[in-house]
């Protein structure tokens, strides 16, 4: 195994990782930014009303997005185990 197999498994290890996580994480700052709006807009400084809505988003984009999220993290796993021959020597 040399440094560059390695680099390019951790490459592609922090890509993936990255295109699991980016819909949920750009829901959650969206759906944050957007209740901030209006908490500062009607000056209600309840912490707990930001937490339902950002909840219920992120469920709504794990159901439309986690097919998708898991068929990535599958393909990786999958490219990952039939490439240990080649990795190994």
């Amino acid at each position: 195994m040399t440094p560059t197999t390695v680099m390019d498994l951790g490459h592609q290890a922090l890509i993936v990782t990255s295109m699991i996580a980016a819909p949920l994480l750009l829901v959650a700052l969206i759906a944050g930014l957007l209740i901030g709006i209006l908490q500062a807009a009607t000056q209600i400084n309840e912490a707990t009303l930001s937490f339902i809505p950002k909840l219920l988003m992120l469920v709504l984009t794990l159901l439309v997005a986690g097919p998708w999220m898991l068929r990535v993290l599958v393909d990786y796993t999958h490219d990952l185990y039939a490439n240990i021959p080649a990795v190994i020597g």
